[in-house]
């Protein structure tokens, strides 16, 4: 893909703000190689970017206002000491290539612009007849900076050292299916077939931060303030080392638009240290001036998602042959139909009550059915481009402890309720917040999406939200929060989305029978999933219905910005497949109506329905950029 709308795939515009009492905004810029003759588009690094158009960025964010600012202005911003200026910018380069040297350094002395550079501190000890994989080619130690350039740029009083690690920048064994996933945060899978421990991570994390914590002040004479995760691949806990070791602030690098509070003080700093991590746009493809000032300008809120929510059960097979079979055959029509987003199904319900009988990821309250999600959830993201959500049950568990089970279930009162856990006992909090912490550290993905069974019926558990109905609808919602918290451990900055019956929307009154309603959902969520599904609702008329549906979605502050209509494609009243026109005539007229953001349930990629052509006409991102989500 070309101009802003190919590399805004690899990363979104870094504003971020509250970094001091005044509120300033930051933009932190992703740089890598810098070098004379890269192609204007298509070059074989898709993160180089030719000097000429490097200068021109200078140019046009001084012209436009923005303002260059160091590592230690911002240090300062979030201790409080200071104030960053409006449209503030940072200027960051990765990886420790020698063109930061001999291409970028000039021109940041040239125009008096502060930047941070963060080396991956092997590579620079790289030996001379070693070799390093980097994109299209291998690299040699004639192509990394040197100690003595590191340090002339850090002497010049415009340069920042920081770390991108000793040895993270790379792939290590992330599954039984020999997965290769990020080094900073997976949990190894070892030749016996066993996990890498906690502990044995910590200390490999450790090990490898205090290794390039030491050569940078040895050779620099000043230790790192500044970590840069390889992949934007982080944790809390990894951030909490970083920390411990002198490196207070961080920066991940697919971030996306945020508040960040850089002025935490306090006992509770250390407890959010993910905030500490700083969303950088990366600069990938080239772009010239025009792509840049486009990208900045850009309104993101006028972008649309385009989401398929995926059955992992219908992956899933005792026989590894055809399991690996299905997985190729979903991530490949992925691919080919182009979406944006995959919510793909991070628990078993084999029996379609709605309720995780058993989870796809190693769990102490969960059977697990097989080690699944991580495996396919990575093949997506990184062999279909998309983003993926883990779709998980809030309240829907039947858990390993059937005694358990027994005390926590609610007693349902009507006939084909999803089996669920008791929200107003602490114990499914802390049951559930531990298996979305344990799904957290195990797998790699962008976001959530919480399942649909997170409802109440007026007569369950009445004392639940002194049984007001808006109450109820909060506690449910702040109990979702909990759950988000508990997973952002171990993934931070997931994005939610959460399913929303129509009922609701169509009759406000109905909240009473649900403990759902739109305002407070959008007010809550990055996404609401909205159910839009007149088959299963038995509307008379699909089109007309929709229409209905839309005005009213449309008429609520924000609804048109984060809501997205989730369209059937199985009527299953039957149960058959709805025609793959009428998915394509639904979406074109949720579209001409105003709505943004559309995606649908299920996907059969065994049995090709909806058919590809029709899928790919209703839910390909590829036409328009997407907001990132």
């Amino acid at each position: 893909m070309s101009s802003a709308r190919g590399w805004l795939a690899a990363g979104l515009l870094a504003l971020l703000s509250a970094l001091s009492p005044s509120r300033a905004s930051l933009l932190v810029l992703s740089y890598h190689d810098i070098r004379d003759d890269v192609a204007p588009k298509g070059d074989p690094d898709p993160y180089a970017v030719s000097t000429t158009n490097f200068a021109q960025h200078l140019d046009w964010l001084r012209a436009h206002g923005y303002q260059a600012v160091s590592v230690q202005a911002v240090i300062d911003a979030r201790a409080g000491r200071g104030t960053l200026p409006d449209k503030a910018v940072l200027l960051t380069f990765d990886d420790g290539l020698r063109s930061v040297y001999t291409h970028a350094f000039p021109l940041l002395r040239a125009y008096n612009w502060p930047a941070l550079v963060a080396p991956v501190t092997s590579w620079v000890e790289l030996p001379a007849d070693q070799r390093v994989p980097y994109g299209p080619s291998d690299l040699t130690t004639e192509d990394f900076l040197t100690w003595a350039q590191l340090r002339q740029m850090h002497d010049s009083g415009l340069v920042e050292i920081g770390s991108h690690s000793h040895d993270l920048h790379r792939g290590v064994p992330g599954n039984p299916f020999g997965n290769q996933t990020p080094a900073a945060v997976t949990r190894v899978w070892s030749e016996r077939h066993v996990y890498e421990s906690d502990a044995a991570w910590r200390a490999r994390i450790e090990a490898d931060l205090q290794t390039s914590r030491a050569l940078i002040e040895r050779n620099i004479g000043q230790a790192p303030r500044v970590i840069v995760w390889p992949y934007a691949a982080y944790n809390d806990p990894a951030n909490g080392i970083a920390t411990a070791l002198g490196m207070s602030l961080s920066f991940d690098l697919e971030g996306r638009a945020q508040q960040a509070d850089l002025g935490l003080q306090g006992e509770d700093s250390a407890d959010q240290a993910s905030l500490a991590s700083l969303a950088r746009l990366l600069i990938h493809g080239n772009p010239d001036v025009r792509d840049l000032a486009g990208e900045l300008r850009r309104d993101l809120s006028l972008d649309g998602m385009r989401a398929i929510q995926v059955d992992l059960d219908y992956v899933y097979d005792e026989d590894p042959a055809q399991l690996a079979r299905n997985v190729d055959v979903l991530v490949q029509r992925i691919h080919d139909i182009g979406p944006s987003h995959v919510w793909l199904q991070a628990f078993a319900d084999p029996d379609g009550d709605g309720a995780a009988e058993a989870v796809y990821f190693p769990s102490r309250h969960m059977p697990m059915r097989a080690d699944l999600f991580n495996r396919v959830a990575w093949q997506l993201r990184t062999r279909a481009q998309v983003r993926v959500y883990a779709w998980m049950p809030v309240l829907g568990f039947k858990l390993a402890d059937t005694d358990l089970q027994r005390e926590l279930q609610i007693a349902a009162t009507g006939d084909n309720e999803i089996p669920r856990l008791d929200p107003g006992d602490p114990r499914t909090l802390e049951i559930v917040s531990d298996i979305y912490a344990e799904l957290a550290t195990s797998s790699h993905f962008d976001g959530l999406l919480f399942h649909d069974d997170a409802y109440l019926r007026d007569d369950e558990i009445p004392a639940y939200g002194d049984g007001i109905p808006a109450a109820r609808t909060q506690a449910l919602i702040d109990f979702t929060m909990r759950l988000r918290t508990a997973a952002e451990r171990g993934r931070p900055k997931l994005m939610t989305a959460r399913n929303l019956f129509a009922r609701p929307v169509l009759e406000p009154v109905s909240e009473a029978w649900f403990a759902q309603r739109l305002e407070p959902f959008l007010a809550a969520y990055d996404v609401t999933a909205l159910m839009a599904m007149p088959q299963m609702e038995n509307a008379g008329g699909a089109h007309a219905w929709l229409h209905t549906l839309a005005a009213a979605v449309l008429r609520v502050p924000g609804g048109a910005e984060r809501t997205l209509f989730e369209l059937q494609t199985v009527d299953w009243r039957g149960p058959a497949p709805l025609p793959g026109a009428a998915l394509r005539a639904q979406s074109r007229m949720l579209q001409a109506l105003g709505v943004r953001h559309l995606g649908y349930y299920p996907d059969d990629f065994i049995g090709e329905q909806p058919p590809l052509e029709d899928a790919r006409d209703a839910m390909s991102a590829r036409a328009f950029p997407y907001l990132e989500r």
